[in-house]
């Protein structure tokens, strides 16, 4: 109609047009029975924005330190919460051991004080259950029931998860079994390892394009306050002992800490989701603090650096892992040197991001409870983890590796003891870098040390064995393995 537009005059072109318009305008009432306008759906889409939110009934077992801390959170926290999931949560039931203990905390007017684990696991309006009561049998029984009643599962309990795990991804394929993804039940454990450093969610998704050579890690704030105040403070094993204690930091048995049997069980899951390696944690290597002595931090500091207690788990060649709780020599430099207190840290190598670093609060009721927190809002915001303990695979574990070796050997005063030392080394092929002694102040506390060369751990055994049998040696030898094979260059710079 308007192709020869150009060819008609001006006056009449324009009243074509207004024509046209006019048309057009006419037509408009009938494209909203013939069509959904865009306008029409972002309102749709807003509304629903603004609907009431649903709630999420939480159920939390343990009504003590970290219990309350969840508490806390959630109230002072609540509207925020719920801008942010589109849900509002609510502790509906607290289960605790005794009901007529008072509390540290607010019960907030919604939830009630329990003392049966019943009143939780068959209340089919509790949506997500929070274990910190501890233990690893009433909270496996808990937990497993709660999976089975089809509630989501967040819990702080590393001892729990590193006996039982294989178990518990069983439980949740059993549970699973069958439904859609919307449908499944899932298992949180943030707080389980590191208290509020969040270290499990980053091996879960950061590391995903990444492939994870090596972690070493302070991973118990207990026996770093202990190692600190020995180092800096020059006191004593015992004397740091009992500040420790005094300050809450040690239980009334500190066996699971000093015994290095805590960071164990947290090294167990950090090797699982690492490495994917499935191991007992009575075949890693544990050794605590309590053989150290005020000489071992006099020679560290000789060396140039300090001793920390660490989890190290490594690949040692291709389709091998190896894991280990020890104390070792660390370089002033090294990031891990000044990580002091009960302060804990996990450093990362990796070869695409080299090295990450995560330091933080390892324990107390706010961190840990902030990472449980962390937990509730994930599931409330339907952030999915169909595996919480990432992928297996085949690499196996072994007990042997390499490093360079401190060694600690008291002695009573005899010649040729450093003869006959060279000699059981070269026995069993250790290359000794330096040997290191102070002046004696006390015969009977005498004491040198030798460093080695890179060697295998069994010759280092081997050789400790071999001169505990010699006349001269007081005790056993104590040996150490020294974090990094580039300790030389740390000394120097």
């Amino acid at each position: 109609f308007f192709s020869n537009e150009l060819t008609q005059p001006p006056a009449f072109t324009m009243f074509l047009k207004k024509l046209a318009c006019a048309a057009l305008l006419a037509a408009a009432p009938s494209v909203a029975f013939t069509g959904t306008p865009t306008v029409a759906r972002r309102s749709s889409s807003l509304s629903m924005a603004r609907a009431a939110p649903t709630t999420i009934k939480v159920g939390i077992f343990g009504g003590g330190t970290v219990g309350g801390g969840i508490v806390d959170i959630l109230d002072k926290k609540s509207q925020y919460f719920t801008s942010l999931t589109g849900h509002k949560i609510e502790v509906r039931k607290i289960c605790v051991r005794d009901a007529s203990k008072p509390r540290d905390f607010e019960v907030p007017s919604h939830a009630s004080i329990v003392t049966s684990y019943d009143d939780i696991l068959d209340d089919p309006e509790i949506d997500m259950v929070v274990e910190v009561m501890g233990g690893t049998t009433d909270a496996k029984d808990v937990i497993y029931g709660a999976l089975r009643k089809g509630k989501n599962v967040v819990t702080a309990n590393k001892a729990l998860i590193a006996a039982h795990l294989p178990e518990i991804e069983g439980v949740l394929d059993e549970v699973n079994d069958g439904k859609s993804p919307e449908e499944e039940v899932e298992f949180r454990y943030e707080a389980a390892v590191c208290g509020g450093i969040p270290i499990i969610r980053s091996l879960q998704s950061d590391f995903v394009g990444d492939e994870i050579t090596m972690m070493s890690g302070i991973i118990n704030g207990c026996t770093n306050f202990m190692l600190t105040a020995m180092d800096r403070d020059g006191k004593s094993y015992d004397e740091a002992l009992a500040e420790a204690s005094e300050l809450g930091y040690a239980e009334a048995d500190p066996t699971l800490d000093v015994g290095g049997f805590d960071a164990r069980s947290k090294l167990r899951i950090l090797m699982r989701l690492a490495f994917g390696v499935e191991v007992d944690e009575d075949i890693i290597s544990c050794r605590g603090i309590t053989d150290l002595t005020k000489v071992d931090f006099e020679y560290a500091k000789m060396l140039g650096g300090t001793i920390k207690l660490l989890g190290v788990t490594k690949r040692v060649s291709e389709g091998k892992v190896t894991a280990f709780v020890s104390p070792c020599y660390v370089n002033a430099n090294d990031s891990l040197s000044s990580v002091n207190d009960a302060t804990n840290a996990v450093e990362v190598i990796s070869n695409n991001l080299v090295s990450s670093t995560y330091i933080g609060q390892g324990a107390g009721r706010y961190p840990t409870a902030n990472s449980c927190i962390n937990d509730v809002i994930a599931l409330a915001k339907n952030d999915q983890t169909p595996l919480p303990f990432n992928p297996g695979s085949d690499d196996e574990m072994v007990g042997n590796y390499e490093s360079v070796f401190y060694l600690r050997l008291k002695y009573k005063d005899m010649l040729g003891i450093t003869r006959q030392c060279g000699e059981v080394c070269e026995k069993h092929g250790v290359s000794i870098h330096s040997i290191l002694q102070n002046p004696v102040a006390k015969r009977d506390d005498a004491a040198f040390a030798i460093i080695t060369e890179k060697v295998e751990l069994d010759a280092i055994k081997a050789v400790c064995e071999d001169i505990q049998g010699l006349e001269w040696c007081a005790e056993d030898v104590f040996y150490m393995p020294v974090l990094r094979e580039d300790w030389v260059s740390g000394l120097t710079n």
